[in-house]
């Protein structure tokens, strides 16, 4: 009798043990057959989905800019808005063969017609001062985001805001003027300029400055640094400005003309000395 109850208690035990295995065998297979419904594609490994984005405009997407900004012609495709224009050069050969364009009173650019060379040149310059001082002043146009020069006058790019084309077209009017010591700040308009009244003026070209500044207030001016289209270096004694690739400056350094006067130069192969500044925005 205490042999056939120690077998029963045994088997009994046994039984139960196994009961609770299965039924904790049962719960994990439930879940795990769960996961496996709820997972993305097949296999025993599920991966979790990626979590959802918004993605953000392009730096390198150019901006909506209006016909006249650009003198009618809309931007190159892919311009890069964050590339900056140049401040350095390293050859002084500024000749351009590429289409030229003007814009027309219309606000539109048409196809550049150079004007007829003058009977009577000055034979001491050449007759280029005389010709072009004698002329209205075309707002000359290339595409792309560099200014070119041709025939002395800077050709705004077509890529570029509508402040910096007023810009180049106002330090345009300068050409052919000579270098006067103090020129440009007693007055807007002056028969000559030295060189912060040279950058003066063609930042007034877009209402940039309330009045004239010398080359020790150009230290301070605007932000620090170089702009992505205009730069402008100054101390205590000169001042000139790069607009798109292109130099404005009464000093002939750096510049084989040798010209005097406010012109557009080549861009000098550095820029020592001078404190870096740009108009904010520009």
């Amino acid at each position: 009798m205490q042999l056939r109850f120690i077998t029963a208690s045994f088997v009994n035990r046994v039984v139960g043990a196994a009961l609770a295995l299965c039924a904790l065998f049962g719960v994990a297979f439930s879940t795990a057959a769960a996961a496996a419904e709820t997972a993305p594609g097949t296999g025993s490994t599920a991966t979790p989905a990626a979590p959802a984005t918004t993605t953000a405009p392009s730096s390198t997407t150019p901006a909506t800019v209006s016909p006249a900004a650009t003198g009618g012609v809309l931007p190159t495709p892919g311009a890069r808005k964050h590339r900056r224009a140049p401040i350095t050069g390293h050859t002084t050969n500024m000749t351009y063969t590429g289409p030229i364009f003007e814009l027309s009173a219309t606000g539109q650019a048409v196809p550049y017609q150079r004007p007829a060379t003058p009977e009577v040149l000055d034979a001491a310059t050449g007759g280029a001062v005389v010709s072009i001082v004698a002329q209205a002043k075309p707002k000359l146009l290339v595409p792309g985001r560099t200014a070119q020069i041709i025939e002395g006058l800077a050709a705004a790019p077509m890529e570029a805001p509508a402040a910096v084309q007023k810009i180049i077209w106002a330090g345009d009017e300068l050409i052919g003027l000579p270098y006067i010591y103090g020129g440009g700040h007693g007055s807007w308009k002056s028969p000559g300029y030295d060189c912060s009244g040279s950058v003066s003026y063609a930042l007034h070209g877009d209402n940039l400055l309330p009045a004239p500044e010398d080359s020790s207030e150009f230290e301070s001016f605007g932000g620090k640094g170089s702009g992505e289209w205009v730069t402008i270096f100054a101390n205590g004694g000169h001042a000139y400005m790069t607009v798109a690739g292109v130099r404005l400056d009464t000093s002939p350094v750096d510049d084989p003309t040798n010209e005097q006067g406010p012109r557009w130069r080549p861009l000098r192969p550095e820029n020592h000395g001078f404190v870096v500044r740009h108009p904010v925005g520009l």
